[in-house]
């Protein structure tokens, strides 16, 4: 499949080597990767919610719905650095990528099987693989060009970023289609297929990757895996121990593990970005950047509590109370998941251009204001969802356009945020935590979906998030974080230094 989307090159230094679109071969392999893992992962993530409250598949409450859609998405993110690690000092990033798609392909099979202990087994598998893979197939995309003057190396992150949403929007149009309209099981299954003929395709197009990919850039010492194996083991004995009196003396419930992983996934964070900012080996300047770090990971965090719910709180409520019909057309609920999608590459080409247009003109707006920009966004999205939902507290459906027009603006704010939080994150990062800074921002999706998951889970007093008053709560909550940033954004800058 990926052949055909090559061609010829036409660079005279290249020759006769085949290219993809003009950039390297292997391009072709890992654009198709990710296209198929995210077809898996955002085909699942669609019916997972849905799943969970429907009669026909687990029959649990909103609340805890949202709190173990919100634990499973929080872990993705948080097993990231552990993948990083697995690949410089284990296995390189080639291999982990293999490993990866292997256990998110088992993962989704163990989902597709009729069984409430295999379906969570599942979900924990395809987190751990989601990590791994995340960590490692972007830096296998920089692999691929000679260094970060490579004139396409821009270019080759912009395919790459096409096929994160193409797979993404196609998915939830297959995979949800199937999962509500025929069985939910058949769904997960396709998701299993779809990572199979990714993992398929990368074993056979392996050839086109760089030799980088295949190095261990600081591999373990053989006391460091001693050390490493013998911790490990510790901690897993501890775990077994604990959860085998738990579940032999009859108290064990769900919330034994989502608790803990949630407040693990607030924690770790913390703890991380605190190590950082206490290391002696960085010099003033860098521990000011650090500092100033804090105020976009909790401005993220913030955007993104809000902003994950859009495939659970939103969906359970379209299930629900929403009208889901264009012109009479039917609809399954699922297929709201490929909205953000469609609109990240209609709108993307737009917002970069848009922001070199006004670079030229000495009007970009700074990192704070974009950031600032994209809360408000956020929270404007939330009070535009207090219409649907009175809407439905009068016994009336609400219109589709709503749950439309709530991810259109959640798109924009994306737009404005995300991008540039991933721009800042590399320009900020102190040299020794090059790397790993970029691990940091995504804990930020951790400590937001962490949040979530803990006003959700009715065992702590968590809420149904669908509820007017808490919604309007965030909406608030979103914007006054906005208008903090805009107002702090002197200080900040103060604090980043040359960084704008």
């Amino acid at each position: 499949m990926a052949s055909s989307l090559t061609k010829d090159s036409v660079r005279p230094d290249i020759g006769a080597e085949k290219t993809f679109f003009g950039h390297p071969r292997g391009l072709a392999t890992l654009f198709m990767t990710e296209m198929w893992e995210r077809f898996s992962y955002y085909g699942m993530r669609a019916l997972l919610p849905l799943y969970l409250v429907a009669p026909s598949g687990l029959h649990m409450n909103a609340g805890t719905a949202t709190a173990i859609y919100s634990v499973y998405v929080s872990l993705v993110y948080l097993l990231a650095l552990p993948g990083g690690w697995v690949a410089d000092r284990l296995l390189g990033p080639r291999k982990t990528v293999a490993v990866s798609g292997l256990i998110i392909m088992l993962g989704h099979l163990c989902l597709a099987l009729p069984v409430s202990a295999s379906f969570f087994v599942g979900l924990g598998l395809v987190a751990i693989g989601s990590g791994l893979l995340k960590a490692n197939i972007s830096t296998m995309v920089g692999h691929l060009y000679k260094g970060p003057d490579d004139a396409r190396r821009d270019g080759g992150f912009t395919l790459f970023y096409i096929g994160i949403n193409l797979g993404a929007f196609i998915a939830p149009l297959v995979i949800g289609t199937v999962g509500e309209n025929v069985n939910w099981h058949f769904g997960f299954a396709l998701a299993a297929l779809g990572m199979a003929l990714g993992l398929g395709q990368y074993l056979l197009g392996g050839r086109h990757l760089s030799e980088q990919s295949n190095l261990v850039p600081t591999p373990l010492t053989a006391e460091e895996k001693r050390s490493t194996l013998r911790k490990g083991l510790i901690w897993l004995a501890i775990a077994v121990v604990f959860y085998g009196i738990v579940g032999g003396t009859g108290h064990f419930t769900l919330n034994w593990a989502l608790i803990p992983l949630t407040i693990i996934g607030l924690i770790v964070p913390i703890m991380v970005i605190a190590r950082i900012r206490r290391d002696k080996d960085l010099d003033d300047s860098e521990r000011s950047k650090v500092s100033a770090y804090i105020w976009f990971f909790v401005a993220a965090a913030v955007f993104w509590m809000i902003y994950d719910q859009g495939g659970s709180t939103l969906s359970i409520f379209a299930d629900a109370s929403a009208k889901n019909t264009i012109a009479g057309w039917n609809f399954p609920v699922s297929w709201y998941q490929s909205v953000n999608p469609v609109m990240i590459m209609a709108l993307a080409p737009v917002f970069a251009w848009l922001w070199l247009w006004l670079n030229r003109r000495g009007k970009e707006p700074s990192t704070m204001v974009k950031f600032a920009s994209g809360l408000v966004l956020v929270g404007a999205s939330f009070f535009l969802f207090l219409a649907p939902l009175s809407i439905a507290e009068g016994g009336h459906k609400a219109a589709a356009l709503w749950l439309v027009a709530i991810y259109f603006v959640q798109t924009v704010g994306e737009l404005t945020l995300s991008p540039v939080g991933l721009s800042v994150t590399t320009k900020m990062a102190p040299k020794k935590y090059a790397s790993q800074m970029m691990g940091v921002w995504f804990l930020a999706v951790t400590a937001g979906d962490s949040i979530t998951a803990l006003l959700s889970n009715p065992a702590v007093g968590g809420v149904n998030l669908d509820r007017m008053g808490f919604v309007g709560l965030e909406a608030v909550l979103a914007v006054v974080a906005g208008i903090a940033v805009w107002m702090y954004r002197k200080k900040v800058k103060a604090m980043m230094g040359s960084v704008n």
